[in-house]
């Protein structure tokens, strides 16, 4: 089982940044990168002119020249999750190909040749933060331990958990019943996180409500089993659909719903990628390929297809269950909806403030970590751009 369904979207970012990344060549990431100076772009609008196009004689991406430049090469790491695992289906559909040297439709038009690193969550960080993936597909929370090692851009929200990440508790029926009792789950996680944060939104004291480290898919499997010391656990999909179902007791007691669109699901580029040669229209290519498929996604006629493929690679789940999922994990399919988000006062001066508290608290990062939104000022920015310039683009 890959180690998405053990320790996916933990807070590991910053002690893994230190290690020696050995291993890394068996998941085709190819020679390390040194990062480029963090300072040579400030967003990819300021570097949509920096040699993007790929075509030569004045040719605009994927437009009527005759002759083109050899593609520019970029890499994408991933884990199985269902807004990320979309890129594995865009790949078997055709619109990427995620093997070096191939190119998809959409690659062909802005003449870019996107590799797939397809890793555990844990290995898809160390792969970004030591400059050996141009872009990660990563959690809002997780992202600010990487960033102190790598300047970096979100360049779109992909999903936000609504459910997906759940206390599963039996024998336990209220939140004052809970108090001083384990609850077991991945300690500086977005579990821990959202354990917290739900336990203040229901205006306890978290400090009243013991959270103990223990491997989720353990902590999960321990609690079907009707292990009488584990009577609460924070788990996340597919293990919360499955430890509901696996004893007539068991029940969610408090879920993400309280805390919507504070944990969210991301795909960011380094800066220093974002300024290399055809950068910027990397990242369209990104944009654009989500957008397909969730367009696929939407569409009866490919819809059941779509889950069906996303839900093999994301814990082998079937349709009807895949159905419940992204009710549960909401994807952002209307590019509207992810420029909402990013400028919206609330994600700037309320959600992203609390996720560094949270990140600062637990020694994840050492101090608050400098934010910007679209300014391309900030160790971290969230920059609308490239969502912008799709809504902009003529729909067939």
């Amino acid at each position: 089982m890959k180690r998405t369904f053990t320790s996916s979207r933990s807070l590991v970012a910053t002690f893994m940044m230190g290690m020696a990344v050995f291993g890394i060549a068996t998941i085709g990431c190819g020679d390390s990168k040194p990062p480029a100076n963090s300072g040579a772009a400030n967003s990819g609008a300021a570097n949509s002119g920096a040699a993007n196009s790929g075509t030569v004689n004045g040719g605009a991406a994927g437009g009527g020249s005759t002759v083109t430049a050899p593609p520019a090469k970029f890499t994408l790491a991933w884990s199985e999750y269902p807004s990320w695992s979309i890129f594995g289906v865009a790949d078997e559909v055709g619109l990427i190909d995620g093997k070096a040297g191939a190119m998809g439709s959409i690659e062909k038009k802005y003449n870019i040749d996107i590799e797939l690193l397809l890793a555990s969550y844990d290995q898809c960080i160390t792969l970004y933060g030591n400059s050996q993936a141009d872009a990660v597909c990563i959690t809002n929370i997780d992202i600010l331990g990487a960033a102190g090692s790598r300047n970096s851009v979100a360049i779109m929200p992909t999903s936000t958990s609504a459910g997906a990440d759940a206390c599963i508790t039996a024998g336990i029926k209220s939140i004052d019943e809970l108090a001083g009792k384990p609850t077991r789950g991945l300690e500086k996680s977005v579990s821990q996180y959202c354990f917290e944060r739900c336990l203040e939104k229901l205006g306890k004291n978290p400090a009243d409500f013991p959270f103990s480290q223990m491997d989720p898919e353990q902590a999960a499997q321990a609690f079907q089993g009707k292990d009488d010391k584990i009577p609460s656990i924070m788990v996340w999909n597919p293990f919360v659909m499955q430890s509901v179902r696996s004893r007539n007791d068991a029940h969610v007691l408090f879920s993400s719903e309280l805390i919507p669109e504070e944990i969210i699901d991301m795909v960011v580029v380094g800066k220093d990628s974002l300024g290399k040669k055809g950068g910027s229209d990397f990242a369209k290519v990104v944009v654009e390929t989500f957008y397909a498929m969730n367009q696929r996604m939407n569409d009866e006629k490919t819809r059941a297809a779509t889950l069906i493929g996303i839900g093999a690679r994301f814990a082998k789940l079937e349709l009807e269950d895949m159905k419940t999922v992204v009710t549960q994990t909401r994807f952002y399919s209307d590019p509207k909806d992810a420029v909402r988000l990013f400028t919206e006062e609330k994600f700037q001066k309320e959600t992203m403030p609390l996720v560094s508290k949270f990140c600062v608290k637990y020694g994840l990062t050492q101090a608050p970590v400098e934010l910007s939104f679209g300014t391309g000022k900030g160790v971290m920015d969230f920059d609308t751009t490239f969502v912008k310039e799709y809504l902009e683009q003529p729909k067939k």
